[in-house]
This record gives structure tokens, sequence and C-alpha cells, in this order.
């Protein structure tokens, strides 16, 4: 599986890549949404792990550009804003799943496995 992470926090960005290339994934990094939304158009991610608040672009930005794109790519939201608004803007645009920062790793790694088993069916 191809995941892309776009997450403007190093170390977010580091465990989360570590995590999931352990378990076998293909990982393409970038670290602000104008980067994830360049990449999208580039290459076809099996699913998007995309941040809210990031330089250049915004993750509510990303998922706008894939609707626009009409690619149907499971993308799981994270932010610290647990915010009401954003996350059912977030959900209208596409979004399959939302975690709020602070998030588990271990967490994070069977939300994707759930996602990316789905995709295959």
């Amino acid at each position: 599986m191809v995941i892309l992470i776009a997450e403007d926090n190093e170390l977010i960005l580091r465990t989360v890549e570590y995590k999931l290339m352990k378990e076998g994934h293909e990982v393409i990094a970038t670290t602000n949404g104008k980067e994830a939304i360049e990449k999208i158009s580039t290459i076809d991610p099996d699913l998007i792990i995309t941040d809210i608040m990031m330089p250049f672009a915004s993750g509510i930005e990303v998922l706008s550009s894939l609707k626009k794109l009409e690619k149907k790519i499971p993308v799981i939201v994270l932010s610290n804003m647990g915010q009401e608004e954003v996350v059912i803007e977030a959900f209208d645009l596409g979004a399959s799943d939302f975690m709020v920062k602070p998030f588990s790793p271990e967490e994070l790694l069977l939300r994707v496995k759930r996602l990316t088993s789905n995709n295959r069916n």
C-alpha cells in the first residue's frame, strides 16, 4: 500500500512514517498541503493521512482537491482542532476518518488497516 502523509509537525510525521513503513507500507511524506496536493496529482496513493492546519494549503484544501480530481482515496484527517465545524467540513469533503491530536500511533495503525482492507475488497 502506498500511503501519503501530509503533516507539518516533524515529530508526528516521522513517527507515523516509521510505524507505517514497519508495517510494510510505502510512505510518501510531505510537510505541507501544497506539496501533498502536487503529489496526489502525480501519484495514486491507496490512503492519505493529512493534518488540517498546515502551511501553504490546509487539510481541507487537500480534501477539496481530491474531490475536484474525482479521486476516491480514503483519507484520515488529523487535527488538534476538535471543533465540530471542522469535522463536519472534512466529512462533507469525503474524509473517511478523523483523529484528534494527540493520538496513539497504534490506534492510527488500526484505522489504517481497516481502511486499506476495505479498499482491497
